[in-house]
């Protein structure tokens, strides 16, 4: 295509051809005039300087260095961003928003893992796999046939903390089971809440009726501690919680003592600090599920938010309005 939009890549090369397999690769190349072996992770660099001078369009992902006012300057025909990671709060300075950078980010594909994370986190928790587990392991046997009476999916109700991304991708997965799902957003009404199947409430009846208590606001300045120590003693004994948005959310010290004293449970993907301190008994307590922040696109997932780019890098060629846009509007109370 002789007409095809100049791009330049930016991020840290390791993760080019993991976002961009060969056959997304050609599929961009199709759309984007591009160097393939011009990465960039400095735009101070000369060939970076003069590829953006250039540039219409810039292709990016994590390590891409910030396209602030200074960088943008030298770059005139700049038009759009397509970001193969998550959030692009820091990636843009005021200059390219003001003069229209239309900006689109992978954040929806990266979405999709962390949900089926929840999900299964869920549905394991209601089986009571912490206990039960340590039971097994303790007895190295089972009583064929023995019911556990406190343990099921049935009619357990979950409560959802924000209509995020990952949250609203979690409501529509819980859709097909027996659940009481409840929901906390202060930018959801009751109406909305009803078409994504929850019933809105406030945050405190949320963790006071809730068996699992899913965590998936954004990491703002006033959801630091949106889970506290009053809202965790508001928990019922047995409770769930999940944490797969940002340790910063949930007290760690509060939580901490409440799994201390086996009081609630907890799946945890994300902490504050990250990754915890070795000292922390949070590794080896029985009603604690660990992760090392994986419930985001790996491996062969990250292949996925490269497609997400490369079909807006399709639609951008093409004249048509991109699925991924982010609105600058919003984005200040978005993950």
């Amino acid at each position: 295509m002789a007409d095809r939009p100049r791009a330049l890549l930016a991020m840290s090369p390791e993760f080019l051809h993991q976002l961009f397999p060969e056959p997304l690769m050609r599929r961009l190349a199709a759309v984007l005039d591009f160097d393939p072996g011009l990465v960039v992770q400095d735009f101070a660099e000369p060939a970076a300087k003069a590829a953006l001078a250039e540039a219409e369009v810039v292709v990016s992902s994590w390590g891409v260095p910030r396209l602030n006012d200074d960088v943008l300057a030298g770059a005139p025909n700049l038009k759009a961003v397509l970001h193969a990671a998550g959030t692009v709060k820091w990636l843009l300075g005021e200059a390219g928003w003001a003069r229209g950078v239309v900006v689109s980010s992978s954040s929806g594909a990266n979405a999709l893992p962390v949900a089926e994370y929840t999900l299964a986190s869920i549905l394991l928790a209601g089986k009571g796999i912490f206990q039960l587990r340590e039971d097994f392991r303790k007895e190295r046997s089972f009583t064929l046939g023995y019911i556990h009476p406190d343990v099921g999916n049935f009619g357990r109700t979950i409560g959802i903390v924000s209509a995020s991304k990952i949250g609203r991708r979690v409501l529509e997965l819980l859709r097909p089971f027996d659940f009481t799902v409840l929901l906390y957003d202060p930018f959801v009404d009751a109406a909305e809440a009803a078409e994504l199947g929850a019933v809105s409430v406030g945050l405190d009846e949320l963790v006071a009726r809730a068996d699992v208590v899913s965590v998936h606001a954004p990491d703002l300045p006033e959801t630091e501690h949106l889970i506290n120590a009053e809202r965790l003693a508001l928990m019922r004994e047995g409770t769930v919680v999940v944490n797969t948005s940002r340790g910063r959310l949930v007290d760690t010290e509060a939580l901490t003592v409440e799994l201390l004293n086996g009081r609630l449970s907890a799946v945890i993907d994300v902490t504050h600090p990250e990754p915890l301190p070795a000292h922390s008994p949070l590794y080896d307590l029985p009603n604690v599920f660990l992760t090392p922040h994986v419930a985001g696109s790996h491996g062969n997932e990250l292949s996925r938010m490269g497609l997400f780019m490369v079909e807006d890098a399709e639609r951008y060629a093409a004249g048509e309005p991109l699925l991924h846009r982010v609105d600058a509007e919003t984005l200040w109370r978005q993950a």
